[in-house]
């Protein structure tokens, strides 16, 4: 929250227990309303509480113990998730440490009494005035999830339908969050799982809180939305506004500047480096986080740049005797940790200076009256070289005795009219002050202003870069993927073209004009192949490049061919059948009763050009020149076989007689 912002025009509930226990019976609650000008009280009971945050949205719920509201951490964590996006649970009594309640309150002025109404309202009033710290289970990363709003179901005839329309509906509903998610220029991740026609469901990871999400959690028809917010390892503090209390700077120089505050009591408070801020981007830093007393370093003499912020904020300088020893640095920072050795440097700088200053800051505090700011009288002390009682003089600001008159001398005042006196003086002596601090918060607004300005601009030129970023990577993925495809095609022209010469040669050897001329010049013929010994694979090979007669034919699987199949080849009436494999004996019996030349062709030396091949004429007729010889001999036994079967059924004959 900035240290502008109020919440006094908000409104904020106060909650105490008024009777029972949460871990125990339903316990009441002491609540009360607080919107900066009235106050409302009732006593209500946990159940009743939690409908009221519900419909009012306060932006506070303050409570002096946050385990008033839940019976231990794990209801805590789930109270808070159920909180409205835009309202805060606040513990205005600290962080990890509480502090009693009626301390908090004295300190700032605040009402306070013991009954739990009283006690409401003064959390109520400390909240806001911003107060205390929110208590956060939750990072400012969520999860928003689209996925299926009823089931699929199982059987029936319009089951696949039904699906594929219901993972349709979640892939159009994905996309749409993901175009609002995109016009919000919103950072996120995406995880989606596909389905059948569409998406099962998708998951968005974003880098803002729900409130900051243009998408709200519901359920329609076949779609269902739910927003979750990613939790924490566990409870985290963080202060309603940053206080900008009186601090020691220690600054490291160089390419990597480091800067580490601490404060007067030897605490760090924060440390920072950067390789790419310039001064302005530190001394900014350094404001948001407190009013540097001493500026330090751990060489000496103090740099120049370090002189440079020393100036900037009129603090005194503190630089050892020589140069701190690396050692000397790692041990004193043994406790803390850091990023890098810049850091390490700048904070051991810092705890340096506050350990040579630690005597001084205790003098100091012992002689200061209570209610006094410690830092204030320290910074003028320490930095502007002043006396504790020259500060303390000018704070008093006594003013000159009135002139005594001349006719008679003053009366003594009462006790109560001195009170009286003395109090216009602090008056006088705030509304002053009052008026310096107005005037500082004036110069601070428009700085801000400024820097919202300059913010503002900054995030319109960096959407603009990522939108310009996100289209020249589509367009180099698209470039990428032309390319792929270009050379993908050049590959394929150039197999193509080797396939062309190579249908080239073979068409010339086996078209009518030229069959003659290549075999003669070449003593090659064609051969056409044919995978299987069967019906689909003849007409596959007869309608890819035809079979006709006087073809050689090459079956790369002969066996497993019947009669039906036989018939079909030697209907081409080729030249010669040479084959691999088994035949059948129908097969062979079919093609040598319609006198087809059947070969091996492991005796005939052929060249396979894709679908096509080519053998040498001398091996084919080779090959039918040894078929007919054994056709020759296979008839005169086929004549034999006839003959013998004549003389047997002869004799059978004459034997009945």
């Amino acid at each position: 929250m900035s240290t502008r912002t109020s919440a006094l025009d908000a409104v904020v509930f106060g909650v105490d227990i008024q009777s029972g226990d949460v871990r125990g019976d339903a316990p009441s609650y002491a609540l009360v309303v607080y919107d900066g000008e009235d106050v409302s009280r009732d006593v209500v009971s946990h159940r009743k509480l939690r409908r009221l945050i519900e419909d009012e949205e306060p932006a506070i719920i303050a409570t002096d113990n946050m385990y008033e509201l839940a019976a231990d951490k794990d209801q805590l964590i789930h109270f808070l998730g159920s909180l409205p996006s835009g309202t805060k649970l606040v513990q205005v009594t600290g962080a990890e440490q509480p502090e009693p309640l009626s301390r908090v309150a004295k300190r700032h002025g605040i009402p306070y009494g013991k009954d739990p109404m009283q006690e409401a309202e003064a959390a109520a009033r400390l909240a806001a005035h911003n107060v205390g710290h929110e208590v956060s289970a939750f990072t400012d990363t969520t999860e928003v999830k689209v996925s299926r709003g009823r089931s699929t179901g199982s059987g029936g005839w319009s089951e696949d339908r039904f699906t594929r329309r219901i993972h349709g509906s979640v892939r159009k509903r994905a996309r749409e969050v993901e175009s609002e998610l995109e016009d919000e220029n919103l950072e996120y991740e995406t995880d989606v799982r596909e389905a059948y026609g569409g998406f099962a469901n998708a998951v968005f990871t974003v880098q803002a809180r729900p409130q900051d999400i243009p998408v709200s959690r519901n359920r329609a028809g076949d779609v269902r939305v739910e927003i979750e917010r990613e939790r924490r390892d566990g409870i985290e503090f963080r202060p309603l506004v940053k206080r900008r209390d009186h601090v020691v700077v220690g600054i490291d120089p160089g390419t990597t500047t480091a800067v580490a505050i601490v404060s007067l009591e030897g605490e760090v408070l924060d440390v920072w480096s950067s390789r790419t801020s310039d001064t302005a981007d530190v001394i900014e830093w350094i404001v948001e986080r407190g009013r540097p007393i001493i500026v330090a370093a751990d060489v000496t003499p103090i740099p120049e740049t370090v002189e440079k912020f020393r100036r900037s904020f009129d603090a005194a300088r503190w630089t050892p005797t020589s140069d701190l020893p690396i050692d000397e640095k790692q041990h004193r920072t043994r406790e803390e940790p850091y990023d890098d050795d810049h850091q390490r440097d700048a904070m051991a700088a810092a705890l340096y200076a506050v350990d040579d200053h630690e005597d001084q800051f205790e003098r100091i505090a012992d002689k200061l009256p209570p209610g006094l700011d410690r830092g204030e009288v320290t910074a003028r002390v320490v930095a502007g070289e002043e006396s504790v009682e020259a500060v303390l003089r000018d704070l008093d600001d006594d003013e000159e005795p009135e002139a005594e008159s001349t006719e008679h001398e003053p009366r003594e005042l009462t006790e109560e009219e001195q009170r009286i006196k003395d109090l216009e003086r602090q008056v006088d002596r705030l509304q002053s002050h009052v008026g310096t601090l107005e005037g500082r918060i004036e110069d601070r607004d428009d700085r801000i202003d400024e820097l919202e300005s300059k913010l503002s601009l900054a995030r319109r030129e960096e959407r603009t870069q990522v939108r310009t970023d996100r289209e020249v990577n589509r367009l180099e993925r698209k470039a990428n993927r032309l390319e792929r495809e270009r050379d993908e095609a050049r590959e394929a022209v150039k197999d193509l073209e080797g396939k062309v010469e190579r249908m080239k040669a073979l068409w010339k050897l086996d078209h009518s004009n030229f069959s003659d001329v290549s075999a003669k010049k070449e003593g090659l013929v064609p051969v056409k192949v044919i995978e299987k010994f069967t019906k689909g694979a003849i007409r596959e090979a007869d309608e890819q490049y035809g079979i006709a007669a006087g073809d050689v034919v090459f079956v790369r699987d002969a066996s497993g061919a019947g009669k039906s199949t036989a018939d079909l080849l030697a209907g081409f009436e080729p030249r010669v059948v040479l084959k691999q494999g088994g035949l059948s004996e129908i097969a062979d019996e079919i093609l040598f009763d319609e006198e087809i030349p059947v070969g091996p062709a492991d005796d005939v030396a052929m060249q396979e050009v894709d679908e096509l091949a080519v053998a040498r004429e001398d091996d084919v007729e080779a090959v039918i020149d040894d078929w007919h010889e054994r056709a020759e001999e296979r008839e005169r036994n086929r004549k034999a076989s006839m003959v013998d079967q004549l003389i047997s059924e002869h004799r059978a004959g004459d034997n009945e007689v």
